[in-house]
């Protein structure tokens, strides 16, 4: 804990982490208390020990205007806490888990070189400055390498914890904290930071929003292009130009995008590949694999 840690960076991984039942949290810093992004005070933070447990998990939440906040007393102290931690974590003896801006501080240690590691999208090229011996990942909502776990911004550290969860204590209990959060769907290591959702929302025409908003509530939907222009009230030819113009992509590929991310929800549920390609609006899992294809082209 330090300074300026964003809140939930901490207690959305504690929630879940608390909720599967199977870890005793502490919290420990250089000093006993903080005042968090959101203003509010944390007390009675446990000095940084002189070791840790074997099998334990050591979190590193983001903070605040990580420029000036790393660059604090604090910050520099727990700096050079953890540039002692090198060689049991890479032991495997502890494992490190890095929420978003946390990445920095980790690599200011050195605790990320020659790992595979991410971080927000807005602070990726400071990573990869802090880390140049770090294998730094663009858009991912976590990565998971060797015992050491990097995650994207803020909510990202709930999709990383109950990976956790998923991994040491198994998936039906991380289904269970997922859906006592309402955190319906768990994201996985490879999903992207920036999905369909979001992505392609960077734009100020409203019909375009409209259409966007009538795709992203029935992707299952089969929405023809003149069916979609109707319901936004222009012309198909018109919709197809200003959709290319403003995103970048056509009205099917963005489409085919929303059902893409569907069906790997579905997937991460435990339904099977057919029946999540149905549950996405494909005809067949057949017909998911080739959407899969041309995404990753």
């Amino acid at each position: 804990m330090l300074p300026d840690t964003v809140l939930l960076d901490v207690t959305g991984p504690a929630e879940v982490l608390k909720q599967s039942g199977a870890f005793r949290l502490h919290y420990i810093g250089p000093e006993a208390q903080v005042i968090t992004s959101a203003g509010l005070s944390v007390n009675h933070i446990s000095p940084l020990p002189p070791s840790l447990p074997d099998s334990s998990i050591l979190i590193i939440p983001g903070v605040i205007n990580s420029d000036r906040t790393l660059s604090s007393l604090a910050s520099r102290i727990a700096g050079h806490w953890l540039q002692g931690l090198q060689q049991p974590i890479r032991e495997g003896r502890w494992q490190l888990v890095c929420v978003c801006s946390g990445a920095l501080l980790a690599a200011q240690a050195g605790l990320l070189d020659g790992y595979q590691c991410t971080t927000h999208h807005s602070i990726i090229e400071r990573l990869r400055r802090q880390a140049p011996l770090a294998q730094v990942k663009d858009n991912r909502i976590f990565v998971e390498d060797r015992g050491i776990y990097t995650s994207a911004g803020i909510t990202a550290g709930i999709d990383l914890a109950l990976f956790l969860v998923s991994e040491q204590v198994g998936p039906r209990q991380a289904m269970i904290v997922a859906r006592e959060m309402v955190v319906y769907f768990r994201r996985g290591p490879e999903d992207p930071q920036l999905s369909p959702w979001l992505r392609y929302r960077n734009h100020l025409h409203p019909a375009i929003h409209r259409a966007q908003d009538i795709l992203s509530r029935e992707p299952e939907a089969n929405w023809s292009l003149d069916q979609l222009a109707g319901r936004v009230y222009l012309s198909s030819r018109h919709l197809a130009r200003i959709f290319r113009e403003h995103l970048g992509i056509s009205v099917r590929e963005y489409h085919e995008q929303l059902r893409v991310a569907i069906a790997r929800q579905r997937l991460q549920e435990g339904l099977g590949i057919e029946k999540s390609a149905l549950a996405a609006g494909f005809s067949s899992a057949r017909q998911l694999r080739r959407a899969q294809s041309r995404q990753q082209e």
